[in-house]
C-alpha cells in the first residue's frame, strides 16, 4: 500500500530540491570556485579574464565569470549578496557617487583613500590598488585639429569655442555635477551642442560632422578614429581610476589573490587599455584571448614588485 506524504513532508522535499537548483550565474560561491563579475564593457571582461587566468594559474581554485552586468551598482549588490566574490573593474568616481552616496572628490589620491577606507568599514571588502588606467569622461578632438591649432588642454579650446560643434553622449548633457551645466561653470560654452548615441559620437568626429566630442578615456575607438584626449587642466571631471574589489572572506581563504592584484597594480596604462579595447571592440578578438596575449607578453607580471612600478 502506497504511503501518502503529508503537506509538511512535501514542502520540506521541495525546499531541499530548490536549494540545489540555483540559477546559473546567481548562486553563491562553491567552496573552490571564485566568481568574478564584469560589466558590459570589453575592458571589464578583459580584466576579469586576466584575474581568472592568474588565479587559476597560481591557486587551487577554479573561477567562474559572471559577465555583462549592467552597472557598478549591480556588481556591488551581487557582492553584498555573495553572488560575486570579485568585481573586476570598479571606478573611484562611480562608486563614491553610487555605492557610497557621497559628493564627488576631485583629487585622485583622496578619492582612492576614501573608497579603500569606506569599502573596508562598510562592506568588509578590499578595494585593491589601481590597475593604472582610468575610464573618465574626456574632451577629445581629432589629432589633425589639435596639431594645426596647438591644442593640448581643454582650456586651449576656449578661443575657438563659439565656432565649435560639440557632440556628447545623451546621458551626459543633463547630468548633475559633472555634466554640461557644471562644465560651463568651470570652462566655457560651446557654439552648438549635439546630444547623440555614444556610438555615433566617435564617428561624428572622424567624419568631420563634429569638431569636439565627449569620449571615455580608455575607449578603443579613440585610437580607431585618431582622436586626441585633452588634458582636464582645471580638474573638472572626477577621477575614475579602475581597481578590483574583493570580498575579504575570499582573501582569507586565498591570500594569494592579494599578491596577484598587487602585481597588476599600475601595470596597465590608459593608452594600453585603449589598445586592448581596440582589439576586442574593433578587431573583434575574444576578450579571453586579448587577456592571455597581454599576460604572456608581460610574463604574467612575475617581475613586478609589490604595488607595481
Amino acid at each position: 500500500m502506497k504511503k501518502l506524504l503529508s503537506k509538511g513532508s512535501i514542502l520540506f522535499l521541495l525546499l531541499v530540491m530548490l536549494a540545489g537548483c540555483a540559477l546559473p550565474g546567481l548562486a553563491g560561491t562553491s567552496k573552490d570556485t571564485i566568481k568574478i563579475g564584469s560589466l558590459t564593457q570589453s575592458e571589464s571582461e578583459i580584466i576579469a579574464q586576466m584575474l581568472a587566468i592568474m588565479i587559476e594559474r597560481e591557486t587551487d581554485a577554479t573561477t567562474d565569470l559572471v559577465t555583462k552586468l549592467g552597472s557598478s551598482i549591480v556588481q556591488h549588490q551581487g557582492m553584498e549578496r555573495g553572488d560575486i566574490d570579485i568585481s573586476s573593474t570598479r571606478y573611484t568616481g562611480t562608486d563614491i557617487a553610487g555605492a557610497l552616496d557621497m559628493e564627488p572628490i576631485k583629487d585622485p589620491e583622496k578619492a582612492l583613500e576614501t573608497v579603500e577606507r569606506e569599502f573596508q568599514d562598510r562592506f568588509n571588502q578590499t578595494w585593491a590598488e589601481p590597475y593604472g588606467f582610468d575610464n573618465s569622461y574626456s574632451i577629445t578632438v581629432t589629432e589633425e585639429f589639435a596639431e594645426a591649432n596647438n591644442i593640448e588642454t581643454i582650456s586651449d579650446l576656449e578661443p575657438y569655442a563659439d565656432e565649435l560643434r560639440f557632440g556628447v553622449d545623451n546621458a551626459w548633457i543633463n547630468r548633475e555635477g559633472d555634466g554640461y551645466d557644471g562644465f560651463q561653470e568651470t570652462y566655457f560654452e560651446f557654439g552648438d551642442v549635439y546630444p547623440m548615441n555614444l556610438g555615433l559620437v566617435y564617428q561624428a568626429a572622424a567624419t568631420g560632422n563634429m569638431d569636439v566630442v565627449l569620449a571615455y578615456s580608455s575607449d578603443g575607438r579613440i585610437q580607431e578614429f585618431d582622436l586626441k584626449v585633452l588634458e582636464d587642466d582645471r580638474q573638472f571631471f572626477p577621477p575614475y581610476d579602475a581597481s578590483p574589489v574583493i570580498n575579504n572572506e575570499v582573501l582569507e581563504e586565498y591570500p594569494e589573490i592579494k599578491a596577484i592584484t598587487e602585481r597588476l597594480s599600475n601595470q596597465i596604462s590608459t593608452e594600453q587599455m585603449q589598445e586592448l579595447n581596440y582589439r576586442a571592440d574593433v578587431e573583434r578578438v575574444n576578450p579571453r584571448k586579448v587577456a592571455e596575449e597581454f599576460l604572456q607578453a608581460n610574463n604574467y607580471f612575475e617581475d613586478a614588485g609589490e604595488g607595481g612600478d
